[in-house]
């Protein structure tokens, strides 16, 4: 093995090491015992296993142990509810020492080789949380089991910038055959780190059975005695290592570029050593991830995917400029007014978070009913895929309810408003809550750009007006960005907080300018790219400009699908603000105005193609950009854009500003957002004459 004690202790010093402990188990049924070894940080489950070279090395003592005593078989477990998570991704940020890289790349293998080339039997108890490498060490094993209640069970290294590189690679695909192999490490990965059920890892193979975890220890231990006896032969799948090799192989190629479009070195990495699998030769499969481990542990790229990991992992659950929390007060009613789709998105999360009555209104019957109807439609839905019980289910049920007179919210604590975005009309809506509301109830709004203190300014209680914008789908998107107006008080701040955090979303506080953040930026960028388009620029040409940033749709496809309508009036709302950056195409409001809704038509194959109406609709002059042009023109516009904001104090630092494209917008984690590819690729410097963020902060550290 690579690393001495000593060594692993001054290459992460602050490790929170996971302590592997062997201790001889007798198991009815076998002579010899059992060598069971627990991972175990000394911590609670909030604080996952995870490994740093201390751990790597006090598992691999935990394994000479197990060795010595010559048991009947080894079984690796973990502590209550966690198998292992992973690297410790904490101590990775601070390598900057190339061999260092290389050693702990190195070490994974040595430690969990051991267990798959042992003599003795080997066992992965994954009896809880189970990633990255805590997936890999089971791997390693020659059989698994899996606790019946296990949450999170997944790879997700591509999601972050990286690949498995303790064996996954090479070890799932031999496992579970190359297709299923590429749903796990990058399809999963890709759609925002999707997790694998019990009953998907059970059905794909990865796990051998599937126990209670009531008994999962014991039962896991029965279980290895009769595979240790032969009364158990766990099924292996015969592997196809021709044409459905070649096909998952072009299926990952396809979902990489068409999810990073080569911005992600990680996910491409990944698909190599995928290919390199088929020979099932583990030397020179470890070798290739070891040495590709290494080049992306000293690469920025994954430095910003793990400033990404810190963002939401971290900054997201202490959300910056946040009042004190035992300010909030308590929520036992929420009213919403209006009853549209967005209106009854936010009552159906509101009623199954807070689990609180919650009643609609709007200006008619129909409306009303149909809002309802479609709360109790979902949760039906949710009934029908056994995510709620029956009983469940009612009571949420009889939660939601409608009225069209708005004195049923006079006995709610928070009232938030999704109505037409237009000043005058929130304004309105606010004045008629205030003759209903208790003093103390909490206003809020769902508007995407207007201003707060505005729609504050004419209340007898202004102070207790907050923006709560959420983003569609509410039921996907994490982000919720959280707006003090001019007169909002700490009350209504942090009892806005509290309930953002019942609802599991992330909160973002933003000062009241307009657009607020997310939007605000999004909007920058498109509409310069709606000039050069305007200015005689391809559709195509434009829209495909900034491919290399990976950005989950392009801006043509994000406008569509936002809607021109309501791009056009965010636009519109913001070149009011701030004229000289902001332009309102004449285009998109002749486009707007004819009721189209995108500039882009698909055929019965799926080929993309510019609607020729729209081409004939929008006037283009004779100045076209390239696509390096185009994408110059909007990463300077963001650029300038986000120093204009940080200026203004509209977040309190840039990692704001990328938490919210990462959960708002879905930027792409390995990007760290925005401000560290801005920084990287040299456009901060140019635009602003200095970086964002500090020498280290989401790029390698100087040594």
């Amino acid at each position: 093995m690579t690393f001495t004690a000593e060594e692993a202790k001054a290459a992460f010093p602050d490790e929170v090491v996971t302590h592997a402990v062997t201790r001889l188990v007798k198991v009815p049924g076998l002579e010899k015992p059992v060598a069971l070894i627990t991972l175990d940080n000394g911590h609670d489950h909030t604080r996952p296993n995870t490994f740093g070279p201390q751990g790597l090395v006090s598992l691999n003592a935990a394994i000479d142990k197990a060795f010595e005593a010559e048991p009947a078989a080894i079984a690796v477990t973990g502590k209550p509810f966690i198998f292992a998570v992973g690297a410790d991704l904490s101590g990775v940020e601070a390598v900057s020492d190339p061999k260092l890289a290389r050693e702990i790349a190195q070490t994974g293998h040595d430690v969990f080789r051991r267990l798959t080339e042992s003599k003795i039997p080997t066992f992965g108890f994954v009896n809880g949380a189970v990633m990255g490498g805590g997936l890999e060490l089971a791997l390693s094993c020659h059989y698994r089991t899996l606790s019946e209640n296990t949450a999170a069970i997944a790879f997700p290294e591509v999601f972050l910038g990286l690949f498995p590189g303790w064996g996954g690679t090479q070890l799932l695909p031999n496992l579970i055959g190359a297709d299923a192999a590429v749903t796990v490490i990058i399809e999963n990965a890709l759609a925002q780190n999707k997790m694998l059920s019990v009953k998907q890892a059970a059905e794909l193979g990865i796990v051998d059975a599937v126990f209670g975890s009531a008994d999962y220890l014991e039962q896991s231990l029965l279980w290895l005695a009769r595979v240790v006896n032969g009364e158990i032969k766990p099924e292996r799948r015969e592997i196809d290592r021709g044409s459905a090799w070649d096909a998952a192989i072009a299926r990952a190629k396809s979902i990489v570029d068409g999810r990073t479009h080569g911005a992600s070195p990680g996910a491409t990495k990944a698909v190599e050593l995928l290919e390199l699998a088929r020979e099932n030769d583990l030397d020179r499969g470890y070798a290739a991830e070891t040495d590709g481990l290494a080049e992306l542990l000293m690469s920025d790229v994954l430095r910003a995917g793990l400033y990404s990991f810190n963002l939401v992992n971290k900054r997201a659950k202490r959300p910056a400029g946040a009042p004190d929390k035992s300010l909030a007060r308590k929520v036992n009613k929420v009213g919403i007014v209006g009853a549209g789709l967005m209106a009854s998105q936010l009552a159906l999360l509101f009623v199954r978070r807070l689990k609180v009555p919650v009643v609609l209104t709007d200006v008619d019957q129909e409306r009303v009913d149909k809002g309802v109807g479609y709360v109790h439609a979902e949760i039906d839905k949710l009934l029908g895929k056994k995510r709620l019980s029956p009983d469940g289910a009612n009571r949420l049920k009889a939660l939601v309810t409608g009225s069209l007179d708005k004195a049923a919210f006079a006995d709610a604590d928070f009232v938030i408003e999704a109505v037409f975005e237009e000043l005058g009309v929130k304004q309105q809506v606010f004045a008629e809550l205030e003759q209903h509301v208790k003093p103390e109830a909490i206003l809020a709004t769902n508007t995407s750009s207007l201003s707060i203190t505005a729609m504050a300014s004419k209340l007898q209680h202004p102070e207790r007006v907050v923006g709560f914008h959420f983003f569609n789908p509410v039921a996907v998107l994490p982000l919720l960005e959280i707006v003090r107006g001019e007169k909002t008080d700490d009350a209504a701040l942090a009892t806005a907080f509290s309930v953002g955090k019942q609802l599991k979303k992330s909160s973002v506080l933003v000062k009241d300018a307009s657009a607020f953040v997310v939007n605000r930026l999004l909007l920058r960028f498109l509409g310069e790219v709606l000039v050069t388009v305007d200015e005689g620029t391809p559709f195509e040409v434009a829209d495909k400009a900034l491919e290399p940033l990976g950005l989950p749709m392009t801006p043509l496809t994000l406008m569509q699908l936002v809607g021109p309508a309501i791009a056009l009036h965010v636009g519109e709302t913001l070149h009011e603000a701030f004229p000289d950056r902001f332009t309102v195409s004449e285009n998109l409001a002749k486009f707007v105005k004819a009721g189209k809704k995108g500039v882009w038509i698909w055929d019965a194959q799926g080929n993309q193609s510019a609607d020729p109406e729209v081409v004939e609709l929008w006037t283009q002059g004779d100045k076209p950009s390239t696509s390096e042009q185009v994408r110059d023109r909007a990463l300077s516009a963001i650029a300038e854009e986000i120093r204009i904001m940080l200026d203004e104090g509209v977040v309190a630092e840039a990692q704001d500003i990328d938490l919210c494209l990462i959960l708002g917008a879905g930027w792409p984690f390995w990007n760290g957002g925005i401000t560290p590819y801005l920084d990287r690729s040299g456009v901060s410097e140019r635009v602003n004459g200095k970086p964002f963020l500090a020498p280290g902060v989401a790029s390698v550290p100087t040594a």
